[in-house]
């Protein structure tokens, strides 16, 4: 493993997110710098826990969701049961996210109709 840190505006840049995100992940636990006065280092642990904050916003995942799946990542065990557990927290993710697509999709194809609706009581009252 890498003994090489980041300051606050090194990870920030590298990532492109703002310091002020990097604290946020801090006031969470999920970044744990060395301090030196007010000064934050960042350590390979805390690079690599970012980069997985940042994956899991991505996909949609909620903050707590991104917690303990990255401190899974983080704690002892097989990789056979992080996989799981992670394939398991994605389809679950994934379901919700396709069952919001088809509320969306009905809830889109009513606005078409009550457009169409009144479009049409428009050119009748023309």
């Amino acid at each position: 493993m890498s003994n090489k840190t980041w300051s606050i505006s090194e990870l920030a840049q590298e990532f492109g997110v703002t310091p002020r995100t990097l604290r946020f992940y801090e006031d969470h636990h999920i970044l744990n710098p060395i301090r030196e006065g007010q000064k934050r280092i960042y350590t390979h642990r805390d690079r690599t826990r970012l980069k997985l904050a940042l994956r899991g916003k991505r996909l949609g995942f909620p903050l707590s969701e991104i917690c303990s799946l990255i401190d899974m990542y983080d704690g002892p065990g097989s990789t056979d049961t992080q996989l799981k557990t992670y394939l398991d927290a994605l389809q679950k993710h994934k379901s919700q996210l396709l069952q919001q697509k088809a509320d969306i999709e009905q809830t889109l194809a009513e606005i078409d109709y009550q457009e169409k609706q009144c479009f049409a009581l428009l050119q009748h009252h023309s």
